[in-house]
């Protein structure tokens, strides 16, 4: 497995991985299929500032990326970054998540401009609770039925680490 910045080649790749989890999961609680153009904006606000974004390639294939975002567009959350983390379902339960999770605190970590990552999860999801737990994240709060996704009501959880 390499991890490295996230191209412009890897676009499509990315957005088959995020777009599984809109329609099948519960990871991101969008409804409708991101466009290769609304990808392409989201992609561009990555790799500038605190904000860097980074793939695992394995098998010259994207099996996963992570990111840390925008937590909020007011300034004073300039120093706070949401960290996201999506697996291709061809490449889970290898490792994947937590290699590119220790990768992308390092880079936190060593960036001066931030000072807390937060990460939104959607409630029931163990495997990334378990995972941000691993590394030291505190759990903050659940925020039930603030979502509607598939027919069901779903609650978000609130970890975040101090960086």
């Amino acid at each position: 497995m390499l991890i490295r910045k996230a191209e412009q080649k890897d676009l499509q790749e990315l957005l088959d991985i995020y777009n599984y989890e809109v329609v099948n999961g519960v990871s991101t609680l969008d409804l409708t299929p991101r466009t290769l153009a609304e990808w392409q904006s989201w992609f561009d606000r990555h790799n500038v500032n605190n904000h860097p974004l980074y793939v695992a390639e394995v098998e010259s294939r994207v099996a996963g990326y992570s990111s840390l975002s925008s937590y909020r567009e007011k300034e004073a959350y300039r120093s706070t970054v949401e960290l996201s983390i999506y697996i291709s379902p061809d490449y889970r339960k290898r490792g994947i998540a937590t290699a590119l999770m220790a990768y992308i605190l390092e880079l936190a970590k060593a960036d001066a401009r931030t000072h807390t990552v937060v990460s939104v999860i959607t409630a029931g999801n163990e495997a990334s609770c378990k995972l941000h737990e691993k590394f030291g994240f505190e759990f903050c709060g659940t925020v039930p039925e603030v979502g509607m996704k598939f027919g069901k009501y779903q609650d978000i959880v609130t970890y975040r680490l101090g960086v």
